[in-house]
């Protein structure tokens, strides 16, 4: 199933957020978001999940504009991860990642499969009873994402996944969504890591203030000269043991 945001315009509190703004996630592919910060990254993923009012362009699954769908189809259909990562009440762990069910309507049985596997792939079943309240930033974010893999949804949007992941939980998250794009599904992420989106993303789109500069395969954005002119620094990018690596060298003057 694939999600696009074609020549979107945001307008927030008078500003311009986005300007003619496109952006597609195809079934089975990763596809990046990246940009300086302000350049309207998390933006673009609101958008994208029907989160926020358009003032041009539209977004559509499969060629349908999202307002054809009610909130629980659309939920069927995309799961959310926002940047913001407060949970305002101090329900337990597994508690919050069955939130994740609720635009289901299947028997119990298929629900605690799901929620059990979301927990599992994320390594939150250790702590499953305690509140979330208590739990680290790391930690809550693993939960949270949890919560996104439990919705089972055929798209999934995630903002700044891997805030507050340590490398392990990181390159963990990575194989899941790898996961998700072998079965034939959209995964679509807001990034600042940039060794990360060349190692892991099949599509990159660059963002800078509120306009795409560049956007296609991560081999052709993730180079020197688009990222420099976008992110005021000298790149460096080379291999380590066949790990693309694309890294800030130094601020430019």
């Amino acid at each position: 199933m694939s999600l696009e945001a074609k020549t979107v315009t945001v307008r927030l509190s008078g500003r311009v957020i986005l300007d003619a703004a496109s952006c597609r996630a195809d079934r089975g592919r990763i596809t990046a978001i990246i940009g300086p910060n302000g350049a309207g990254k998390s933006t673009l993923l609101r958008a994208m999940a029907g989160l926020l009012p358009l003032e041009g362009g539209s977004v559509e699954i499969e060629g349908r504009s999202l307002g054809v769908f009610d909130r629980r189809e659309l939920a069927l259909r995309i799961a959310y991860l926002p940047q913001d990562r407060t949970v305002h009440w101090p329900l337990a762990a597994r508690a919050i990642v069955a939130l994740g069910r609720l635009p289901h309507r299947t028997g119990a049985g298929t629900a605690h499969i799901a929620i059990e596997s979301a927990m599992q792939a994320m390594d939150v079943s250790a702590f499953a009873d305690r509140p979330i309240s208590q739990l680290s930033g790391g930690e809550r974010s693993r939960v949270l994402v949890a919560r996104a893999l439990a919705q089972e949804s055929s798209i999934l949007i995630a903002d700044e996944p891997t805030a507050g992941l340590d490398p392990a939980h990181c390159l963990e998250l990575f194989a899941i969504f790898q996961r998700l794009a072998a079965q034939g599904r959209a995964v679509v992420i807001a990034l600042h890591d940039l060794t990360l989106a060349a190692r892991f993303c099949h599509h990159v789109v660059l963002l800078v203030a509120g306009r795409v500069a560049a956007a296609g395969p991560a081999a052709e954005v993730l180079t020197p000269e688009p990222l420099s002119a976008a992110f005021g620094v000298s790149i460096a990018r080379g291999t380590v043991d066949g790990v693309p690596v694309v890294l800030p060298a130094a601020p430019r003057r």
